[in-house]
Parts: structure tokens; C-alpha cells; sequence
């Protein structure tokens, strides 16, 4: 009697043809987007790639949306964001930007504002290296975000951390480390005035 061979496993399944979720289908939403701001593709065609993203249900169906746009490097592998108070002073945000897996601040003379309320992050984690030096370093975070604060050394300076412990699912951890210096290191929520300023841009749909 001649042998059957076994049955296939589900684990043999090709990978093109596994169930996608629902971050993967958001992955691919934010690589069209982005290909769109970048002149890659027209409103009409992203449009249209954007119904057939939210639509898929296997690795596949995604790929074939992006088989034509450069493939971007994750943020983790992205080379750090440094910034450098200097004598003027620097800042990243509010606007829109990406957040990649390292910052480095220092506040030199003119002092450093990193405001994440606006940024897009897809890490679970973000090392902030922030040091004060003479006119300090603040760091905001939205609203469910938290941030850890025991790798900073406060110095002569001040450490102030004014954030909840409540972290939402989904947010990433800012892990800061580093040196208050002279100015201090500052990591918080959005103040009143900056609240007010996130809600009327939202109100005017502003795009940065």
C-alpha cells in the first residue's frame, strides 16, 4: 500500500496569502499618504488605493497598493533627530513630523523645545537623550503619552516631569536620559495657551 503524504499545515500557508490586521492596513494607509504629499501618486489614485487598503484582508492584497513606491526605512533604523540650542535656540514641532527611535537636545545658551503633540510615532519607544546645560531643555507630550525620567541626572540644575502615569494603549514611552546642567530638563503635557492653539488649528484643518 503506497503512503499518502501528510496534509498540508496552516503553518505552510505563503505568507502573501496570511490574514493582515488591522496596523498593517493602517501601515500601508500612512505609506500611500505619505507617497501622495511626495508627488507620487495623484489625489484621485490615492484616493482609490486608500478604499482598496482599508478593504484587504491578506499581506498580498496590501503589497500590491505599495509594489511601486520606494520602501521606507523603518523609524527605529532612522538616523537620530539632534538639536542644538546654540545661541537662538531650536525646536522641533508642533507641527507634523516623524518621530524616530533616538532625540538628542541640548539646550545650549538659546535652550531646546521638542513638542511631540502633533508628531507621528509608530515606536513603542523613544529614547530622549535631553541636556540642559544654560537655558534648559522642555519636551511636551500629548495627552496619554508618559515618559520616564529615572536615566536624566538633574545636576545643578532642575528636573520637572509633569506628566500622568496613565499611558493609553498604543503610545509610545519617552525614556529620558541625560543631564539637567544649568537650565533644567522639562518634560509635560500641553499648557493652556498650547491647548488652545492645538484646537484652532484642528478647527481650520491646518496641515503642516
Amino acid at each position: 500500500m503506497t503512503a499518502q503524504p501528510p496534509e498540508p499545515s496552516p503553518r505552510h500557508v505563503p505568507s502573501g496569502e496570511l490574514r493582515a490586521s488591522h496596523d498593517d492596513r493602517e501601515a500601508v494607509v500612512e505609506q500611500l499618504r505619505d507617497a501622495a504629499a511626495e508627488g507620487r501618486i495623484d489625489p484621485d489614485e490615492l484616493d482609490s488605493r486608500l478604499e482598496q487598503a482599508l478593504k484587504s484582508k491578506t499581506y498580498a492584497e496590501l503589497a500590491a497598493l505599495t509594489a511601486d513606491l520606494p520602501r521606507a526605512d523603518p523609524p527605529e533604523s532612522r538616523p537620530p533627530l539632534v538639536l542644538k540650542g546654540g545661541l537662538h535656540g531650536a525646536s522641533r514641532g508642533p507641527g507634523r513630523w516623524e518621530v524616530p527611535g533616538r532625540v538628542i537636545a541640548h539646550g545650549g545658551l538659546g535652550g531646546v523645545k521638542v513638542d511631540f503633540t502633533r508628531a507621528e510615532c509608530r515606536l513603542s519607544e523613544v529614547a530622549v537623550e535631553a541636556y540642559g546645560e544654560t537655558a534648559g531643555v522642555t519636551i511636551v507630550i500629548p495627552d496619554g503619552w508618559t515618559a520616564n525620567t529615572g536615566g536624566v541626572d538633574p545636576g545643578i540644575g532642575v528636573l520637572r516631569g509633569k506628566t500622568t502615569p496613565d499611558r493609553l494603549p498604543g503610545t509610545p514611552l519617552i525614556r529620558l536620559t541625560g543631564s539637567g546642567g544649568m537650565g533644567g530638563v522639562v518634560v509635560r503635557h500641553p499648557n493652556r495657551w498650547e491647548r488652545r492653539k492645538l484646537q484652532g488649528n484642528s478647527a481650520r484643518g491646518q496641515v503642516y
